[in-house]
């Protein structure tokens, strides 16, 4: 071959080494979102990265995650109060029940949680998910609603904001934050509505959620009054500080409430107490009993929660269905 088409062959073969992409490890891009860091009942809970396995102790905090369209996140769930929204319903027969009530301790780290999260500080106890400084030092982040958070000065007042603060939170320690806003911004219309047509207008109210020889009452201090206020009705037992508490039938034959509502509850059912008032020969003779002027909300809609809105859009519903004048 003459020297010339060696040289132009070398050209080449060089000119076609220089053409060729050199080959780069290329960094896995940070993930804005995180890490998260929220303070939660004196407890900084820091996720770095989108947790995959949710396991939701108590009704409300199972909802919370299904409201914010998460459902394919929980890893197990367990305790319901009552039936789970039928909005949700479907979602919720996707995933695993790891106990009717509270599971034990080895169930809950046999679904391999990187989150739990529950309603009540009881879920946190040694027997169930154990001890929440103990799971984050097993790589295991917690988050309890602050409305049960173990020390009375720890918990926010009852409040709508509060309930909307709650999902805020889960929302980001999730990495989605922004289905929270749109969350909030559907209940917060709905709430506008129900204050606007203010059904319940001039009556007065009893809340009755359990009991018989002594009635545990809605008081002034959760659910039942932030619902009571949306509607624009008098709660007769608004001076309990607290959100549940003793009340007395003395009182209530004093007063005699315009309506009652009942709270329907897996462990007191909203029928069993009407069928209590009815058959009583005193509590019988009440107003609110003799013309049926009855109310019936399901508990986890009377609890501090995503659907506490809901609440307060069936009592505003039935009460326009009563046709009561305060």
């Amino acid at each position: 071959m003459p020297v010339a088409s060696l040289a132009a062959g070398a050209v080449l073969l060089l000119a076609g080494c220089a053409g060729a992409p050199e080959a780069k490890s290329e960094a896995a891009e940070p993930d804005a979102r995180f890490p998260v860091s929220v303070d939660n009942c004196d407890h900084d809970v820091v996720v770095e990265s989108a947790p995959e396995r949710v396991v939701t102790l108590n009704q409300g905090a199972t909802e919370v995650v299904l409201a914010l369209g998460l459902g394919d996140r929980l890893a197990g769930t367990a305790y319901l109060d009552d039936a789970i929204s039928e909005r949700w319903a479907a979602e919720y027969e996707k995933v695993p029940v790891l106990a009717e009530e509270y599971p034990t301790h080895e169930a809950v780290l046999e679904a391999e949680p990187d989150l739990v999260y529950a309603s009540y500080a009881s879920a946190f106890d040694k027997g169930v998910a154990g001890d929440r400084s103990a799971l984050a030092g097993s790589g295991t982040a917690s988050y309890l609603s602050p409305f049960g958070c173990p020390e009375e000065d720890q918990r926010p007042d009852p409040t709508f904001d509060a309930v909307w603060q709650e999902l805020h939170d889960v929302a980001a320690l999730l990495g989605e934050p922004d289905r929270s806003q749109s969350v909030v911004a559907e209940q917060r219309e709905t709430l506008d509505a129900v204050s606007e047509e203010a059904a319940g207008a001039g009556l007065t109210a009893l809340w009755y959620d359990s009991g018989d020889k002594t009635p545990l009452v809605g008081g002034g201090l959760s659910g039942p009054q932030l619902i009571l206020d949306a509607v624009g009705a008098e709660n007769m037992f608004e001076d309990v500080q607290r959100g549940w508490g003793e009340g007395s039938w003395e009182d209530v034959l004093a007063v005699d409430p315009d309506v009652i509502v009942l709270a329907d509850a897996s462990w007191s059912s909203a029928a069993e107490k009407r069928a209590y008032l009815e058959k009583d020969p005193v509590l019988s003779e009440l107003t609110a009993v003799q013309e049926g002027a009855f109310v019936t909300v399901a508990y986890s809609e009377s609890t501090p929660g995503v659907r506490m809105v809901d609440g307060a859009a069936a009592v505003a519903g039935q009460l326009a269905d009563l046709g009561l004048q305060g």
